[in-house]
């Protein structure tokens, strides 16, 4: 297990509240599992997150799957920073305000430059996909 799962898996049922992601802070999920390449977290639909429908926005939606991937590319503990190249997001069904949704975000590939990942964003119990999402992101910089 690498450093970085070490640490995530310590904050499993924590709050994003101390995230290095400005974004994922605003977002604040609470992780649920990892693992080296794949993540589980559950958001609360919060209203400064919906559309005029109080439903969901697609764009927050976006934001979600890009930073899950982001977290999941992050638990492989690659050493190099990565930065998105493309992204698809396949909308299904409604999440409402003050539902919990859970998202599943695991790395599909690495190469030697590109990431290839994918997001699934669920309904509480898992029963209804609402959304899914894939992603290609570059290697930028190691460190």
């Amino acid at each position: 297990m690498n450093e970085v799962v070490a640490y995530l898996k310590s904050q499993i049922g924590k709050d994003a509240s101390a995230s290095i992601s400005p974004l994922m802070r605003w977002l604040n999920p609470t992780l649920i599992s990892v693992e080296e390449g794949e993540l589980c977290l559950q958001y609360l639909v919060r209203e400064e997150m919906t559309n005029p429908l109080q439903t969901l926005h697609g764009g927050a939606t976006a934001a979600i799957v890009d930073d899950s991937i982001g977290a999941a590319v992050f638990s492989l503990g690659a050493g190099a920073s990565y930065r998105t190249v493309n992204i698809t997001i396949d909308y299904f069904a409604p999440a409402r305000i003050n539902e919990y949704i859970k998202v599943n975000a695991r790395i599909v590939k690495k190469g030697r430059q590109i990431i290839n990942a994918e997001c699934e964003i669920w309904n509480n119990d898992k029963s209804r996909l609402l959304a899914k999402g894939n992603s290609n992101l570059i290697k930028l910089a190691e460190f």
